[in-house]
């Protein structure tokens, strides 16, 4: 049983730490959350860790896998014939060997979420607890389809979200190389030619020739400073701290925030709603609906919320506290939870926030397309204009 190292708090709000066994992290955060003990960091001790860079298996070959096992369990095929049958027809080659142990372990008497917490590279909690609940309750074709659905909708919110990115980094991308190509390449035979005018050059000439020759001069020292500033950024944003900042500067940008906003309330009620259907508690499910959120904000909050049920409260002061959640989004989750129908608000809230991102990523994208044509306007059309403005003066002279 590996052994895991935790930090956490206690409802006084003391700090403690320690290590412990525990089958997975699921486990041990139930053991210490039945201790008292409000989990805010855990690793694997480093001789657990097998060490693997990546999966390189795709979102969408794993709701796929997720959809077609969900098919043939609910037409009553045993479960290792469909695991056997999937271990052999899955695109991803890493899949179809994940696949094929955990087909190997479930032939040998472990459960089928014990068999896929052994790959938690490929499937997360959210996924092993649902399976979990599903074995237990008899029903995991039903709990299957859930989960196939989930990330159906999961992988298509995210789809939307960096697809509204697409365009505009495409295209700023080529504004940025052109106006490189510009100041390096084409600036300086201009600066040759007017060397030999001996007049002097309008303000606008000597200010990108002045740019012109300070980028030359200094690109390998620009290279070296991005470089560093990339490293740095990765870094800072690792560390809780730094995380929790820049998730919060993201809320704030002009509209590409409120598009993070909607998306971050989108996939938090989606989580949350399917996993509470399935039968998981409501505190595991806020424990993997934060470990799931894309931003450290939304993660916080959500882990008050845990601390908040444990101490006899709602979930939904610490969401308000947040501001990432309007009015209506609490006002639902609060009707939700005296009315014991939370999963089936939630899955409304979650509805309506999908179509708002939808919303959100057409007006994102009309927006944002015309503002980035003006800039690569005024900013190509002002070096041509000041690299011809000479020669407008020398005709006009001559004329």
């Amino acid at each position: 049983m590996p052994v895991f190292t935790y930090k956490g708090k206690t409802l006084a709000g003391s700090l403690v730490s320690g290590e412990l066994k525990a089958k997975n992290r699921a486990e041990l955060e139930r053991t210490l959350r039945n201790s008292k003990i409000l989990v805010t960091s855990v690793s694997a001790k480093s001789s657990q860790i097998r060490l693997r860079i990546g999966t390189g298996i795709k979102k969408v070959y794993l709701s796929r896998f997720t959809r077609q096992f969900a098919t043939m369990i609910g037409a009553g095929l045993p479960m290792v014939q469909c695991l056997e049958i999937l271990s052999q027809q899955m695109e991803s080659a890493e899949l179809r060997r994940v696949v094929a142990e955990v087909k190997e372990s479930v032939q040998a008497g472990t459960t089928l979420a014990e068999a896929l917490s052994r790959h938690k590279k490929v499937f997360d909690d959210l996924y092993v607890n649902m399976v979990d609940a599903g074995e237990i309750g008899g029903a995991l074709d039903t709990i299957l389809v859930r989960l196939a659905v989930y990330r159906e909708k999961a992988d298509a919110l995210t789809r939307k979200v960096k697809g509204a990115m697409v365009y505009p980094s495409v295209v700023m991308t080529v504004a940025i190389g052109v106006t490189f190509i510009m100041l390096t390449y084409i600036v300086p035979v201009f600066a040759k030619m007017f060397s030999g005018l001996g007049a002097e050059l309008p303000a606008p000439t000597r200010f990108v020739l002045s740019l012109s020759g300070f980028i030359r001069g200094n690109i390998l020292t620009g290279v070296i400073s991005l470089i560093i500033l990339i490293v740095a950024y990765r870094y800072y944003s690792k560390t809780p701290g730094g995380r929790l900042n820049i998730d919060r500067v993201k809320l704030k940008l002009p509209l590409l925030g409120d598009l993070i906003r909607k998306s971050s309330i989108a996939r938090f009620s989606r989580t949350l709603a399917t996993l509470l259907s399935s039968g998981v508690s409501i505190l595991d499910a806020l424990d993997i609906t934060a470990r799931t959120s894309n931003n450290r904000v939304v993660h916080d909050a959500i882990k008050r919320s845990v601390l908040s049920i444990a101490e006899g409260e709602t979930i939904t002061q610490p969401l308000k506290e947040s501001k990432v959640f309007p009015p209506m989004v609490i006002q639902m989750i609060s009707v939700g939870e005296k009315t014991g129908g939370l999963d089936e608000m939630l899955s409304k809230i979650a509805d309506f926030y999908d179509e708002e991102v939808d919303a959100a990523v057409a007006a994102l994208t009309s927006m944002i397309e015309p503002v980035i044509i003006v800039l690569m306007g005024i900013v190509i059309g002002g070096i041509l204009i000041a690299m011809y403005l000479p020669m407008f003066e020398i005709i006009g002279k001559i004329s």
